[in-house]
């Protein structure tokens, strides 16, 4: 299972201020969103296209579109932080979602909600979750996902740990992880060490 760190000085800013604890949650959301492009630009750097006719101003020239379907689907509720820079670079895109609830006291997640386009066996599908912890959200997504037929589910997240890449590459080693940084490990808790800690409530000021 391919694992991308994205490389990028632009992301290595914006990181840093995201791990900050003072970051009120107005600014926390601005840079995840931009983070969040700069992530998914990465993430569909591959992704097919045609060429395809088109009248300049000037004169008639050759230009591409993509030509294949795209489908987004943020993991509630962490994940709608990072759903709008992926709308605005793929307005196109088809949206679903799965609503992920982790325990406090045993980490396991269970599912409250799901909404997701039909056949995925054509599409390039992008699961969006800021935080990969231990893996078990993530693979309980991508086993909905493929499901429905999706195959080579496209992680992004902006912050992983060792553990829940290891759990997803056991779980779908199909499945690639697009990240702005792989991190130390969980804690006790479960939480990712250094990371940023409860990124739904940073992002909506639930703290």
């Amino acid at each position: 299972m391919p694992l991308h760190v994205v490389d990028h000085p632009l992301l290595a800013d914006i990181l840093t201020r995201l791990r900050d604890r003072t970051t009120p949650s107005e600014e926390f959301r601005s840079l995840a969103y931009r983070i969040s492009v700069l992530l998914v630009a990465e993430a569909t750097a591959d992704l097919p296209t045609a060429e395809v006719a088109v009248d300049t101003p000037m004169e008639p020239t050759v230009g591409r579109r993509l030509a294949s379907r795209v489908v987004a689907v943020p993991v509630l509720r962490a994940g709608l932080g990072m759903l709008q820079a992926f709308l605005d670079l793929i307005p196109t895109a088809q949206v679903g979602y799965f609503g992920l609830e982790r325990n406090e006291l045993t980490a396991v997640a269970r599912c409250y909600y799901e909404k997701v386009p039909a056949d995925l066996h054509e599409a390039v599908v992008f699961l969006l979750d800021p935080m990969l912890a231990t893996g078990g959200s993530a693979a309980m997504a991508v086993d909905g996902l493929r499901a429905r037929g999706a195959r080579g589910v496209r992680f992004v997240s902006i912050v992983a740990a060792p553990e829940g890449v290891a759990r997803l590459a056991d779980a779908a080693p199909d499945a690639e992880i697009y990240t702005a940084a792989l991190d130390r490990g969980l804690d006790a808790r479960k939480y990712i060490l250094p990371g940023l800690g409860d990124f739904g409530d940073r992002l909506y000021g639930t703290i």
